[in-house]
């Protein structure tokens, strides 16, 4: 059995080296053979590089030659470009020389025949220069002979040509100065008159009304004790809060609102309003009322303001300034509403500037802002016309509604035309009958001092006092007042109303004396 087996490994054995070594050989064969495969494949990836890199080559070759080809086109082409400009250049320059050659030529011929013309008007000088000796020579021996028969000499009588000339000349200048200004002054009366009357007919005028209480009416008269409230707390609460005095008396269904501030009085009425409407009347109740009356009065004041320079055409007012215009509406100068004379005053002046030829936005600009000097927050010591000056300037107004705010009044100097139209316009509105309240006595008794005043006079037959108080009429004897004394009567007259007498406006004094002679037919 182990010989069996033993020859069985042998043979197995022998067996597997002889696979393996087939195996090996097989292996080893195959290998070359895929070398060898590989090897051609390589081979015949490199000849086919090498084709198309050649490809390539000839490729790149001929695009570089066109390349060449065009870039060389282009550069001949350019050159000849070049070429041609210069050419061109070259015939400019030929031109230019040969222009500038004419030229030349031209200032030769010129220069030669200027030397030509001075040599010839010398040449005539000098032959005038010798007629004009011979000439003076013969005006000496004509003047020595004047001379000898006038017996003064030449300068003399040429000084009292002059002379004569001079006062020739000064005479008629001051006759016809005197022609001028006259027509001047006749023509500047008649055509003021006619402007100050057509501005009055233009503008609509209101008349004076109470200022210095206000009624506030009531249904019934048990509202009264509601008011006065238990001791009379309410009514000093009240009185306390507005600074106005109310009074409460036996007038029938009637509460009076009396205070010299219009802004005060109207807080007062529409608080009252307000707290009898309501109902609850009480301190802290009256309080707030008032607080929050007194804000919205504010706001209307302002819109006030706005809605005035709206109607105006006013624009670019300043705020604090439209604030200033709607405090007018509650305020009045001798009866008249400050509003009310601001608006006329700023119309006036709108038609009268532009009667004169003069920019109206700015005249109605300073008519408006005249007497904001009149409504300040504040009550420095200076008179309104400064004051509203100096408001207009910090609010950068024009400086020629400035000067004409400060004018009005003459307190500073005049420096515009706008300040004169509107001091006039001013006095129109304010010193026109009714336009101001006053005592109807005080009225009559200034009438009678102006006649009284003209009656003292000796030579006066009558004396008149018309138009409102703004003419006085002077009716004198012919036979013990001449017409030298009537004039110097006037004169004296107007003097002593303006230093003895206070009058709204001016007062014109007229002085009338004439000479009947009376017969009768029978």
């Amino acid at each position: 059995m182990d010989e069996q087996m033993i020859l069985i490994i042998a043979v197995g054995t022998t067996s597997l080296v002889v696979g393996i070594a087939l195996t090996w050989a097989l292996t080893r064969k195959s290998n070359k053979t895929k070398e060898l495969a590989a090897q051609e494949r390589a081979q015949a990836i490199i000849k086919d590089a090498e084709a198309k890199a050649e490809v390539m080559l000839k490729d790149k070759e001929l695009k570089a030659k066109d390349r060449f080809y065009q870039l060389k086109q282009e550069h001949e082409n350019s050159i000849r470009e070049k070429e041609k400009q210069i050419t061109i250049a070259e015939n400019r320059i030929k031109q230019k020389e040969q222009a500038i050659s004419q030229k030349m030529e031209q200032l030769q011929r010129k220069q030669n025949e200027a030397e030509s013309m001075k040599t010839n008007f010398f040449n005539q000088k000098q032959v005038l220069d010798r007629k004009m000796e011979e000439i003076n020579k013969q005006h000496q021996k004509q003047v020595e002979a004047l001379e000898k028969i006038a017996g003064i000499s030449a300068d003399e009588a040429k000084n009292q040509l002059i002379n004569a000339l001079k006062e020739e000349a000064k005479t008629g200048a001051q006759s016809y100065i005197k022609e001028i200004m006259d027509e001047a002054k006749l023509t500047a009366n008649k055509e003021a008159k006619r402007i100050v009357i057509q501005t009055i007919q233009r503008v609509a005028t209101e008349q004076a009304v109470e200022n210095s209480v206000t009624v506030f009416n009531i249904e019934n008269d048990e509202v009264k004790g509601r008011i006065i409230g238990r001791e009379g707390r309410n009514i000093r609460a009240l009185e306390a809060a507005t600074g106005i005095e109310i009074v409460v008396d036996d007038t029938p269904e009637a509460i009076i609102l009396s205070g010299f501030d219009p802004v005060r009085r109207e807080l007062a009425r529409l608080a009252l309003h307000q707290l009898v409407s309501d109902g609850r009347i009480h301190p802290a109740r009256i309080e707030e009322v008032v607080n929050k009356v007194r804000k919205q009065l504010e706001d209307e004041i302002i819109e006030t303001g706005k809605r005035t320079c709206i109607d105006l055409g006013i624009h670019g007012l300043a705020p604090e300034l439209i604030r200033m215009v709607g405090r007018m509406k509650y305020r009045s100068s001798y009866g008249q509403n400050l509003l009310q004379h601001s608006r006329e005053v700023a119309n006036l002046c709108a038609i009268m500037a532009a009667e004169l030829g003069l920019n109206t936005k700015l005249a109605k600009r300073a008519g408006l802002l005249h007497d904001i000097g009149k409504v300040p927050d504040d009550q420095p010591e200076l008179p309104h016309a400064i004051l509203g000056m100096k408001l207009a300037e910090k609010n950068k107004e024009n400086p020629e509604v400035c000067n004409a705010i400060g004018a009005h009044h003459d307190e500073v100097e005049m420096t515009s035309l706008l300040s004169p139209i509107i001091q006039v316009c001013d006095a129109i509105s304010g010193a026109r009958p009714g336009a101001r309240r006053e005592i109807a006595e005080q009225y009559i008794k200034r009438l009678k001092d102006l006649e009284g005043l003209a009656l003292t006079y000796k030579g006066v037959e009558k004396a008149f006092a018309i138009q409102a108080g703004r003419e006085l009429r002077v009716i004198v004897e012919s036979d013990k007042v001449d017409d030298k004394l009537a004039e110097n009567m006037s004169f004296e007259i107007a003097q002593r109303i303006q230093n003895e007498m206070t009058y709204p406006g001016q007062v014109r004094v007229t002085v009338i004396r004439e000479t009947r002679a009376v017969n009768v037919a029978k």
